[in-house]
């Protein structure tokens, strides 16, 4: 096996070969998403980075990787020894990968990438930053493939239905709205590049990604006709057949760009820049209109249907039922019992095995004792998988993918007496989480405006976190989805308006490194709560049901309105959870759920 300064200097003898003065690796595959497999996973096999947020630029004397707060502290321990230095991406005064690169480079220097992994988007910031340089771009650049020799395939995994009795929706229908906005946006074609997009579309689910159910592939909707690109031996014949029905024509997954260059040049397509590659840009034939925007099935999907509701409620049952006997499980175990964190990550999975149409998780789990769990994204599998000890805080952030829906869930225990700092800080975040959790708000509110209610107690006190407060949750996809968020920043998600039937993660937290993480997180769904002379207003239901450890708490902290809506929450626990468990883990749900005491 090559070190990773085996590698560097294989990739800059190649850059120098190549008269290539900055080289630049994504973490991103064709797709664009947040999510990629084991196959495009080039930073952690370059650099040993494992964050699912990083961009690498190397250049004959220095090697730099950019990611955000939640992976400040794992990447200075990941990058040790690799030849790659941190930068931290967000810091005010700290400038991004482009501007370094503005910044440091001669005149007309050249800059490359790998057209399939870099977007329309990322390119168009590259040329702008750099363009008073004269600074040259090569987007055809790729400098991995023959380094790497022992890169693992993709998945050969057959993909399968999404019966509508968990979507709610038939292919047909779906296809049918898409096709009327395209009709009302004057659109001719339109790309789909994200694989979610394609799955809800044609009401099917794939097992190329280790967490989301997705079927690695593209598609161009027509009028008439659609063409779906993937791997034609991946699709049950069964499947195939009811394409056909819908004139949906399979095609090889590697010939997409090929085929985009045969759409008439006289005809406008939909794409979001975002999610599309250079490579597939660059075959849109010249002449073609082009009209930018989120994709039009990301709209769609993002406000679950009636019976998509009804799924999540009761698959939220079962995950609580999960959650419950873990617990319950993890306090029983004998005081000499010394276990780590990745057997508490498995034995959360074999808990949510037992239920029916479980996939698997939804993202690798996070099991974080003490001073781990100020890593946000933390993993016992890449980290120093600790014993669990009695003198400090757990946190426990999992997920389960099933067929009637996603789970997304954070809990905070104390496995010994908590400190009046430890029970200061919960209680901080705790009363963030209640107030976004009762928010009553007009319609057409978007997400940043809504993130200071989760925020506003931590800020009183002098604490904050780095990462956003809420995030859209698909249906049996992938656990982040869009494009609805609430986050502090007011990008294309933040600014979208939250409507009834979005599903969207609750998940305030504070953070002290060295010491220990606090993070409660809820899933919460959007309801319309009612109408007024000044207009509808909307609300959230707390969908997820996990109790929170009420030994944690600074009673004193807590108004009376706070108190009403845990004991509530709580109630709500015991009635739809309880029944479900043993009579021994029934009792002891009862007392963990009881009423606070004030």
């Amino acid at each position: 096996m090559i070190s990773a300064n085996e590698k560097l200097a294989h990739i800059r003898s190649e850059m120098q070969k190549n008269s290539i003065d900055a080289y630049i690796i994504p973490y991103a595959d064709p797709h664009l998403g947040e999510y990629i497999p084991d196959h495009w996973q080039i930073i952690p096999w370059l650099c040993g980075f494992t964050g699912s947020a990083a961009t690498l630029v190397i250049t004959d004397s220095f090697a730099g990787l950019w990611t955000d707060s939640r992976y400040f502290i794992q990447a200075e321990q990941q990058l040790a020894g690799s030849g790659f230095e941190l930068k931290k991406a967000g810091n005010t005064g700290s400038p991004d990968y482009s501007q370094w690169i503005a910044g440091n480079l001669n005149e007309k220097s050249v800059v490359a990438f790998d057209g399939r992994t870099f977007s329309v988007s990322m390119k168009r910031k590259l040329e702008s930053v750099t363009a008073r340089k004269n600074i040259s771009i090569l987007s055809d650049c790729d400098l991995i493939s023959e380094l790497w020799t022992d890169r693992l395939p993709l998945s050969s995994e057959k993909a399968f239905d999404h019966p509508i009795e968990f979507c709610g929706k038939d292919r047909a229908r779906k296809i049918s709205e898409i096709r009327e906005q395209m009709k009302i946006m004057n659109i001719d074609y339109h790309l789909l590049t994200s694989p979610e997009d394609v799955m809800w579309m044609l009401n099917i689910r794939g097992k190329d990604l280790k967490y989301s159910s997705l079927l690695l592939s593209f598609v161009i909707v027509g009028m008439d006709q659609i063409l779906f690109f993937a791997e034609e031996n991946k699709i049950p014949m069964v499947l195939a057949r009811t394409f056909d029905d819908l004139n949906i024509i399979m095609l090889p997954y590697e010939e997409t760009d090929g085929m985009i260059s045969t759409l008439p040049s006289d005809s406008t397509i939909l794409l979001n820049p975002l999610s599309t590659s250079v490579l597939l840009q660059n075959a849109i034939p010249p002449g073609m209109k082009i009209v930018e925007d989120i994709s039009i099935p990301t709209k769609l999907k993002s406000v679950k249907n009636k019976v998509e509701l009804e799924n999540i409620s009761r698959v939220m049952v079962k995950d609580g039922v999960a959650l419950s006997k873990f617990f319950y499980w993890f306090e029983n175990q004998p005081p000499d019992n010394q276990l780590t964190e990745l057997q508490l990550a498995e034995k959360i999975l074999e808990f949510r095995a037992k239920n029916t149409a479980f996939l698997g998780p939804s993202f690798s789990t996070i099991v974080a004792y003490g001073e781990n769990g100020a890593l946000p994204h933390y993993s016992p599998a890449t980290g120093s998988n600790s014993i669990i000890g009695n003198e400090s805080l757990l946190m426990i952030d999992s997920g389960g993918q099933y067929l009637d829906g996603t789970t997304d869930i954070t809990r905070t225990i104390s496995t010994g007496k908590a400190t009046a700092k430890q029970k200061k800080d919960f209680t901080l975040v705790l009363k963030g989480m209640i107030g976004l959790a009762t928010a009553r708000f007009p319609s057409g509110t978007k997400g940043y405006q809504l993130d200071i209610l989760a925020r506003k107690f931590l800020w009183e006190n002098g604490l904050n976190y780095g990462h956003g407060t809420g995030h859209g949750v698909g249906f049996c996809l992938n656990v982040h989805e869009g494009p609805q968020s609430i986050s502090p920043m007011t990008n294309n998600g933040s600014k979208t308006p939250i409507e009834p039937g979005m599903l969207i993660s609750n998940e305030p937290a504070i953070y002290r490194e060295g010491e220990y993480g606090i993070r409660t997180e809820n899933l919460i769904v959007c309801y319309e709560y009612e109408e007024t002379e000044f207009g509808q207003f909307l609300g959230f239901d707390t969908v997820s049901l996990c109790y929170i450890d009420k030994s944690l708490i600074n009673l004193t902290m807590l108004n009376e309105k706070e108190i009403k809506w845990l004991d509530s929450y709580h109630m709500e626990i015991f009635d739809k959870v309880g029944p479900f468990l043993s009579e021994a883990e029934n009792e002891w749900l009862k007392k963990k759920t009881s009423a606070l005491q004030h």
